[in-house]
C-alpha cells in the first residue's frame, strides 16, 4: 500500500514538472515586461517631478502622468484613505506576487528531478544523474532571477505609492 502512494506521489510530482516550467518561463517575460514597465514610469515620474511638487506646493491635486495613486485621487476625490491603500495594492499585487511565486516554484522545478537523478545515481547512471541536476539547478536559478527582477520594481512603487498616500493626506487636511 505505501509503496503504492509513493509511486503514484513520484508520478504526479513528473507530471507537475512541465506546468512548473512553463508558469516559470511566463513568470521570467512577466519579470522583463515590468522592469521595463518601471524604467517607463520611472522617466514619467521624473519628467513630471517639479509640476507634482509645485501642485502639491500650491494644494492643487490635478491629473500627472506617472504618479498612479494620486490620479486615482484627482478621479476620486471623495475616496477614503482605505480606498487609495487598497488601489495601492492592487496596483503592487501582481509583482509582489511573482517575486514570491517564483523562488517557491523554482524550488518545486529543483526538487522534482531530485528523484530520479537519485535513482540514477542508484543504478549508477551518472549521466542520468548530470541531466537532471542541470533541470533542477536551472530551475532554481531562473526562479531567483525572476525575484530579483521583480524585487526591486515593487520596493521602489510601494515607496512612491506611500510617498503619494501622504502627499494626498496632507492635501486633504485643509479640506
Amino acid at each position: 500500500m505505501i509503496a503504492t502512494i509513493e509511486n503514484l506521489m513520484a508520478n504526479v510530482a513528473d507530471v507537475l514538472m512541465t506546468p512548473v516550467l512553463l508558469i516559470i518561463l511566463v513568470l521570467f517575460a512577466y519579470a522583463l515586461y515590468a522592469v521595463g514597465r518601471f524604467v517607463a514610469l520611472w522617466a514619467l515620474r521624473r519628467r513630471n517631478a517639479a509640476t507634482y511638487r509645485l501642485a502639491l506646493k500650491q494644494g492643487r491635486a490635478e491629473w500627472l502622468p506617472g504618479y498612479q495613486v494620486h490620479n486615482y485621487f484627482v478621479r476620486h476625490p471623495a475616496a477614503c484613505e482605505d480606498e487609495l491603500e487598497v488601489f495601492a495594492l492592487k496596483k503592487l499585487e501582481t509583482l509582489r506576487m511573482a517575486t514570491r511565486l517564483a523562488p517557491m516554484l523554482g524550488l518545486i522545478a529543483t526538487m522534482i528531478p531530485m528523484g530520479p537523478a537519485l535513482r540514477a545515481l542508484a543504478d549508477g547512471n551518472i549521466q542520468g544523474i548530470s541531466e537532471n541536476l542541470i533541470i533542477a539547478f536551472a530551475a532554481v536559478i531562473w526562479g531567483l532571477v525572476i525575484a530579483t527582477l521583480t524585487f526591486w520594481p515593487a520596493s521602489v512603487k510601494k515607496r512612491w505609492f506611500a510617498a503619494e498616500l501622504i502627499n494626498i493626506r496632507k492635501l486633504k487636511e485643509p479640506a
